[in-house]
C-alpha cells in the first residue's frame, strides 16, 4: 500500500491530483476552525458538554468536530448525504427520477444537479433550525433578525462549499470526494480519542495494569480494523459459463467467468440508516428545547446510545436490540433497491451466458436471491459485530470511542478504494507508456 503511494509521487500527472487533493484537505480542516460570525462558542461548548444524550455527538464525529466548534463548516456535508439518500430512495418511488438513472451519463448528471439542489435547500433548513432553535437558548451573542440571517447564511454557505471541494476532488484530485471529505473529518478526531482512552485506562496506573490496558486497547482497535478490511472485500463468487456461437465464419463464445457478490452488500448504508433514524427523535427534542421528564423522555433514554449497556440501566439496553434489528432491516433494505437479481439474469440471457446446473432466465434469478439472502445475514452478521462493540465498551467501561462501527468502516473502505484507484491510474500511465514507444 505505502509502495504504490510512494510510486505514484513519481509521476507527475498523479503528484498533482495528490497534492490538489491535500491542499483541498487543509482547506477543509482551516474551514473547520473559522469560526461562525456572531455565534458564542464558549456557550455551545458548555452547552454540549452537559448533554447526557448521545445524539449530538454522532454529528460531531461526521463533522469533524466542526460542529461542536460552531465553524462555518458545523452542518458539514451531512446535508449532502441525507440529500443523497433521500434522492436514491426516491428513484424507486418516483418513475420519472428512475428513468433518469437509466440514461446513462445525462440522466445521472440531472440527478447530480437535483441532489445539490435539495441539499442547499436541506442546508438551509438545518442552519434555520440551528440559528433560531439553539439562538434562543444562547448560542447566539445577540439574538437578532441580523445576527440568525448571518448564521443560516453562513452555515449554508458553508455547506455548499464543502460540497463544491468534494465535487473537485472526484474530479481533479483522487478519490471519491464526498467520502474523502468524511473520511479527513473522522480521522481528525482519532488521535484526540485514542489519546483520551490511553489516559483514562493506562496513564496514572500500574505498570501491569497499565500494560495489559494498553494491550488491550491495541488489539481491539486491530482487530476491528481487520474484520473491516475482511468484511469490505469478502464476496461470493457465481460462476458463469457462456455458450458458444457461429459469428460469421468463427466460433466464438464458450468462456467462463464469475458474478461476484459482496458480503456487505448494502456498505455502510444499513449503519448510517439506522443510527440516523435512533438519534434523530433525540436531536429534534434538544433543538425544540425539551426538558421534560414524562414518558417522551424515557422513551429517547431508550433510543440513545449512551444509555445501551451500562450495568447500571440494564432496561435500556432493549435499544439496542432494536438497533441491530434495523441494521439487518436496512441491510435487506439497501440491496433490495440497488441489486437486482432478474435484471442480471435477463442480461445474461441476453448475451448466452448461463450458470452451471441453473436454466436461464427465472431460475436464475431465483437462484441469485437465495444466495443474496444468506450473504446478506452474513454481512449484516458483520456490521452488526462492528457496530455494536463501540457501545459495549462505552457501557461497560464508560470508553467513549467514535473510531468503531460506523467510522471505522468509513474509513477503512474509503483508504482500501483509493488506493485501488491509485494504482488503477498507476497501471493506466504504463499502458500510455508503453502504446507510446
Amino acid at each position: 500500500m505505502l509502495e504504490s503511494v510512494k510510486n505514484a509521487f513519481k509521476l507527475k500527472e498523479i503528484r498533482e491530483k495528490l497534492l490538489f487533493t491535500f491542499l483541498m484537505l487543509l482547506v477543509i480542516r482551516f474551514g473547520s476552525q473559522l469560526p461562525t460570525p456572531g455565534v458564542d462558542r464558549t456557550y455551545f461548548a458548555s452547552w454540549f458538554a452537559a448533554q447526557t444524550s448521545d445524539s449530538f455527538s454522532f454529528v460531531d464525529a461526521f463533522t469533524g468536530g466542526s460542529f461542536l466548534n460552531m465553524s462555518v463548516f458545523a452542518l458539514n456535508i451531512t446535508p449532502y448525504i441525507t440529500s443523497s439518500i433521500i434522492i436514491q430512495l426516491l428513484t424507486i418511488a418516483i418513475p420519472k427520477l428512475e428513468e433518469m438513472q437509466r440514461e446513462g451519463e445525462e440522466g445521472r448528471k440531472l440527478l447530480v444537479s437535483i441532489t445539490r439542489y435539495v441539499t442547499v435547500a436541506l442546508a438551509l433548513l438545518e442552519a434555520s433550525a440551528m440559528a433560531i432553535g439553539f439562538g434562543r437558548q444562547g448560542l447566539l451573542e445577540q439574538y437578532n433578525v441580523i445576527n440568525v440571517i448571518v448564521v443560516i447564511c453562513t452555515l449554508t454557505a458553508g455547506s455548499a462549499l464543502l460540497m463544491w471541494i468534494g465535487e473537485e476532488i472526484t474530479e481533479k484530485g483522487v478519490g471519491n470526494g464526498i467520502s474523502i471529505v468524511l473520511t479527513i473529518n473522522i480521522i481528525s478526531r482519532m488521535p484526540q480519542e485514542i489519546a483520551g482512552l490511553f489516559q483514562q485506562f493506562v496513564i496514572g496506573k500500574t505498570i501491569a495494569i497499565g500494560t495489559v490496558a494498553a494491550v488491550v486497547i491495541i488489539a481491539v482497535i486491530v482487530g476491528m480494523i481487520i474484520l473491516v478490511i475482511l468484511l469490505n472485500d469478502a464476496e461470493r463468487r457465481i460462476p458463469v459459463q457462456y455458450a458458444q456461437k457461429i459469428q460469421g465464419r468463427r466460433l466464438v463464445g464458450g468462456s467462463s467467468s464469475y458474478i461476484p457478490l459482496k458480503v456487505n452488500t448494502a456498505g455502510v448504508m444499513p449503519i448510517i440508516f439506522a443510527s440516523s433514524l435512533m438519534e434523530f427523535p433525540g436531536i429534534i427534542s434538544t433543538m425544540a428545547g425539551y426538558k421534560g421528564t414524562g414518558v417522551w423522555s424515557e422513551i429517547l433514554r431508550y433510543l440513545s446510545s449512551s444509555y445501551w449497556c451500562n450495568p447500571s440501566y440494564p432496561k435500556y439496553s432493549i435499544g439496542l436490540l432494536v438497533y441491530i434489528l434495523l441494521l439487518y432491516f436496512f441491510a435487506y433494505f439497501y440491496t433490495s433497491i440497488s441489486f437486482n437479481p432478474l435484471e442480471i439474469a435477463d442480461n445474461l440471457k441476453k448475451r448466452g451466458g448461463f450458470i452451471p446446473g441453473i436454466r436461464p432466465g427465472k431460475p436464475t434469478s431465483d437462484y441469485l436471491e437465495k444466495i443474496l439472502q444468506y450473504i446478506i445475514f452474513i454481512g449484516a452478521t458483520g456490521l452488526s459485530i462492528v457496530g455494536i462493540l463501540p457501545f459495549i465498551f462505552r457501557g461497560v467501561f464508560n470508553a467513549s470511542v467514535s473510531f468503531g462501527g460506523t467510522s471505522l468502516i468509513i474509513v477503512v473502505s474509503v483508504v482500501l478504494e483509493t488506493i485501488k484507484q491509485i494504482e488503477s491510474m498507476m497501471m493506466v500511465r504504463n499502458y500510455k507508456g508503453f502504446l507510446n514507444d
